[in-house]
């Protein structure tokens, strides 16, 4: 298409009428891909004589087909721009990127990015050059421009991927410096001045942001930049032009200089310029800059500061980054005693007036109250708002200064209710009194654990916070509940004053201004979480539960109103603490939280963020439903009503538009199948998406597909066999076999895969012979090729969990693949690898030892053809010592389970516990050889419970690592009814009875050690047998009586 036709197709694409609208797009996707096509799009957008309207469209054309196919994410994919369009683009570009309009460069300057991203060095090791000779030819702006992004490319790269930074600052920054040196001495310097000195910083910052360059260390180097940035600190920012609009102000090109300059100090500063760092180098430059620059930089952040205390200006995001320099300050000796004069003006009259409601607040608290709570409750706002660092200056002050500050500063606030309290109702001064109770709530765990505060709490909440609940003013209302909720968990001496507080946060959530309804649904979450087991503290639930449908209609009102995900929070914790008292409310809460779901899900997708309060929401709503359902467990009929509530969300959110909720969605279906009573056709017609995704997308989310699926298999077991259409066993081994033999999967990926050929082995017994051969065959390839030992172990149950569905099947196919010996070769040596401390390295959960036991021992019943002599006693070894880690492990577990139920007994334990022991290996016969392993397990479990507390729930694919305790060791399992010690017991007699002389020749092979230890797993199996009957009559007896 040749340029005219190209300009013609533009402007019909801007056309009202739609059918030329979309003739003109269709007509741009055909002739897109042609050669030219781009250079020409590229003279249209810098054509000054055309409409720019016409030329705006043509830049995000522009910019979208370069992001798609300048370097196509598919390193196979065909390239679709040719490198002679490339060349003529990259030349050209660069040269128009600062001639067009500002609308135009943004799109030009993406372009760039993406083109730098891909291209520079390897395709476009000329660039540097051109921007070397542009900062030196007076083309300075486009130069700055272009390093810029050059630069961001490697703001977040490790150090090997640094490199190409280093060559930059040691070809451009001694002209940087020179030209940066130039600007600052310009007189009564035009606001074009502030774009070359931003471009300027934001290139430093890129370069320093995570490693200063060696180039950049050189004493004499250093020291002239940072006399250009304290010199840029202390100037003041030219009054003349500054806008009037408070918005327009902070954005305004001088302002954003002295943002930048600021940040880039506090990195310097806090990154780099702490004496506690470890690196030497590091360490000589910490002391150097603190020893010249920090004190000069404390005194400019300072003045600075001092502006807002005489009602100057001061942009809030300047404000917040002083503050965090301040407060990094507090603990260096050198930086406190600089700070300690000024420390009184500093607190009283900066930082605590920043605490208070101001006229900003009140103008958003009239005006808009959701964008109100939106901001109040928003992380993102916290990094811009002086209030924040206010509250983070004032709590680090009195944690690291605190024999010094704290009482003068409860004084001042102790003065300044006084003053309030004293003060007739017209002149009381309210955000003063406001300001006072955020710093009561902020210093919370300080005064907690700090006398005499602590033991004036209760006194200081009944006289100070509480009656403001009853304010005029609703910001009063609204910050005595969010104190009330920071403190609810103080031991009150007094029960009414935790009833009271408690009533009167409830009337909050009533109250006709939404900040204050919000602030007391969030208040009211720590309430319920004060209220524990009755007798045992002194709160219960008791005060709630009268007023809980009222609540929980009043919650739901709030979530109508407002997306927020700590509404969300509260209602999980009602439900939660509550429990199966919820059953009433059960099926009203769901389709609830369903609504509020979808309503979220639609402002998450109009305001397409993944941050977006709406999003954030919505996973909650969904964690909330998952905590109903557990809490509502033991009613499997309440799982029938809600269904069809549920069902839409979870067929939709199983695709890949649930790919954002999809973790919470899989938890909801886990529940629904293992918990309702049966799983209905319509619940089963989820199984195809979650196939689906797993081979599409979702192989990340393995583990969590892996519980319903779990579920299908063992609670739907006749269906999952008979159903052909669609036929679920072949689903099942289409998915599992093209995932074992994706050569591209981790070892750590497919994790999940052997666990579900072990379900079907389990619950399918007697059922699935014809899928023992093909399973085993995709085992034993995989096995093969596994590098992690944890994968191994997984891929040797599955050979285990075979022999127990069937021995002779399973031997049969193994010696028809001729692989018996190389596998049983493996198996015992994972078995017999141990850590130096005698802790085995494999096979480490309980279940894990089950299922080897189970397997190995079904070899023992094999007729002597299919099993020799010496084999049979490399097993019946083998057996023996599994048994005896085995029940160690288990009598460690129930030890564990005790001694945690003791906890919640005043410390009192019982004198029979060193008793137990060192009893269970002397019943084995043997000594206590294993004690490590025990208390390695406990170790283990520990550390996978602190696991579960971390933000990240990435799993460590080390071999070494001790995390094997993971959810699926909750699982119920087949043969949880199976006792090993008595399947091996009855095997051993059943072995015994049919080949007499086969079992005479087996006992004479055994030294003394395993007739030991034989002779205590045949008194424990009898042990078990004994318990097992009895726990049986118990529960027939239980079933007896009338309920």
């Amino acid at each position: 298409m040749d340029l005219p036709s190209l300009s013609l197709v533009l402007q019909a694409a801007l056309s009202s009428n739609p059918a030329e609208r979309k003739a003109a797009e269709q007509s741009l996707n055909q002739f897109q891909y042609t050669p030219q096509h781009l250079v020409r799009v590229l003279q249209i957008i810098v054509d000054n004589n055309r409409d720019i309207a016409v030329r705006q469209f043509a830049s995000i054309h522009f910019k979208n087909f370069i992001a798609k196919n300048w370097a196509p994410f598919d390193p196979n994919e065909q390239q679709k721009i040719s490198p002679s369009d490339k060349d003529v683009v990259r030349d050209n570009i660069l040269v128009y990127v600062t001639q067009v309009p500002p609308l135009l460069r943004v799109q030009l300057g993406e372009c760039l990015k993406t083109i730098i991203n891909s291209d520079y060095p390897e395709h476009w090791p000329h660039l540097l050059n051109w921007v070397k000779h542009n900062l030196q030819d007076q083309q300075v702006y486009g130069a700055l421009f272009v390093l810029r992004i050059l630069a961001r490319k490697y703001e977040f790269k490790s150090e090997e991927e640094r490199t190409p930074v280093h060559h930059i600052v040691e070809e451009i920054f001694p002209h940087l410096l020179n030209i940066f040196s130039k600007l600052v001495q310009i007189d009564k310097p035009s606001l074009e001045v502030a774009d070359l000195i931003k471009l300027i910083c934001k290139i430093f910052w890129s370069s320093i942001y995570l490693e200063i360059p060696k180039q950049l260390l050189d004493p004499n180097v250093f020291n002239a930049w940072m006399m250009l940035f304290l010199n840029v600190l202390e100037r003041p920012v030219p009054v003349e032009g500054q806008p009037v609009d408070p918005e327009l102000r902070k954005s305004w090109g001088w302002w954003k200089v002295k943002k930048w300059t600021v940040h880039i100090l506090n990195r310097l500063y806090t990154r780099f310029g702490d004496l506690k760092l470890r690196n030497p180098e590091n360490r000589a430059f910490a002391q150097m800059f603190q020893k010249n620059y920090a004190g000069k930089i404390l005194e400019c952040h300072l003045n600075l500061l001092g502006s807002i205390r005489v009602g100057g200006y001061l942009p809030d995001r300047v404000t917040n980054l002083i503050l965090q320099f301040l407060s990094s300050s507090i603990s260096k000796n050198s930086m406190y005693t600089l700070l300690q004069p000024q420390l009184d003006v500093l607190l009283f009259e900066i930082v605590f007036p920043l605490m208070c409601f101001n006229d900003n607040d009140q103008k958003l608290w009239e005006e808009d109250p959701h964008e109100y709570v939106r901001k109040g409750y928003d992380i993102i706002e916290d990094l811009y708002s002086p209030r924040t660092a206010s509250m983070d200056f004032v709590s680090e002050l009195v944690r690291k200064r605190g024999k010094e500050n704290l009482q003068k500063f409860i004084q001042f606030i102790v003065e300044i209710f006084k003053r309030y309290d004293a003060a007739p109702v017209e002149y009381k001064p309210y955000r003063q009194k406001d300001g006072a109770l955020l710093a009561v709530g902020a210093l919370c765990d300080k005064l907690k654990q700090t006398e005499p505060y602590k033991s004036e709490l209760e006194h200081m909440l009944m006289q100070h916070v509480f009656p403001e609940f009853r304010s005029p003013v609703g910001h009063l209302r609204a910050k005595a509940a969010w104190v009330a909720g920071q403190y609810a968990h103080v031991n009150f001496s007094d029960q009414n004053t935790f009833c009271q507080a408690l009533h009167s946060v409830v009337s909050g959530v009533r109250d006709p201004e939404l900040p204050v309804r919000v602030d007391s649904v969030f208040a009211l979450r720590s309430f319920v979480e004060a209220c524990r087991v009755p007798l045992l503290v002194t709160h219960d639930l008791n005060e709630i539960r009268p007023i809980l449908p009222q609540l929980l209609d009043e919650i739901f009102k709030l979530m109508n109103e407002v997306e927020n995900e700590d509404l969300v929070f509260t209602l999980e914790t009602i439900v939660d603490k509550f429990g199966e008292e919820m059953a009433p409310y059960a099926l009203g809460l769901c389709q609830s939280l369903a609504a509020a779901f979808w309503r979220c899900m639609n402002t998450a997708e109009a305001d397409d963020e993944a941050d977006d309060p709406g999003a954030l929401a919505a996973v909650g709503c969904l964690r909330a439903i998952s905590t109903i359902l557990e809490s509502v467990s033991r009613l499997p009929h309440l799982f029938v009503q809600v269904e069809p509530t549920l069902l839409p969300i979870m067929r939709r959110m199983l695709t890949t538009d649930g790919q954002e909720v999809f973790e919470e969605v899989l938890e909801i279906v886990s529940y629904m199948t293992f918990f309702s009573p049966t799983i209905s056709l319509d619940m089963w017609s989820l199984w195809p998406l979650m196939i689906e995704a797993l081979a599409d997308w979702a192989i990340d989310f393995f583990p969590n597909i892996l519980v319903p699926l779990d579920n299908y298999i063992s609670r739907g077991t006749a269906h999952f066999l008979n159903c052909k259409e669609p036929n679920y066993q072949q689903s099942l081994w289409n998915m599992i076999s093209s995932i074992m033999s994706d050569k591209n999967l981790e070892d750590s990926d497919i994790e999940p895969a052997p666990k579900l050929i072990e379900v079907v082995f389990q619950n399918c017994r007697g059922q699935v012979d014809h899928w023992v051969e093909p399973y085993l065959r995709i085992t034993l390839d995989r096995l093969r090729r596994a590098e992690k030992s944890r994968l191994k172990c997984l891929l040797v149950q599955v050979i285990a969990n075979a022999l127990y569905y069937n021995s002779t099947l399973t031997l049969g196919i193994l010696d028809k693949f001729c692989v018996t010996s190389e596998v049983f070769n493996l198996w015992f040596q994972l078995l017999q690898q141990v850590r130096k401390s005698g802790v085995r390295v494999n096979f480490k959960r309980d279940h894990d030892k089950k299922v080897c036991c189970l397997g190995l021992t079904s070899l023992l019943a094999l007729p002597g053809e299919q099993l020799a002599g010496e084999a049979l006693g490399r097993v019946f070894r083998a057996t023996l010592d599994l048994l005896v880690a085995y029940k160690d492990q288990v009598a460690e577990a129930a030890k564990e389970e005790e001694a945690e139920d003791d906890d919640g007994m005043d410390g009192f334990e019982s004198d029979d516990d060193d008793d137990d022991a060192d009893g269970s290996d002397k019943e084995m016969g043997v000594d206590a050889e294993d004690g490590d392993e025990a208390d390695s397990i406990r170790l283990q479990k520990l550390a996978a419970q602190a696991k579960a507390f971390r933000a990240n729930d990435d799993d460590d694919d080390d071999d070494d690592s001790d995390d094997d305790f993971s959810d699926d060791e909750e699982l119920q399992s087949p043969i949880d009814e199976v006792d090993p010690f008595v399947f091996f017991v009855d095997t051993v007699k059943v072995l015994q009875a049919s080949d007499p002389l086969r079992f005479q020749n087996l006992t004479q092979t055994l030294d003394f050690h395993y007739q030991a230890l034989a002779n205590g797993v045949a008194q424990h199996a009898e042990q078990r047998r004994a318990e097992i009957e009895k726990e049986k009559m118990e529960k027939a007896s239980a079933a007896s009586l009338p309920s």
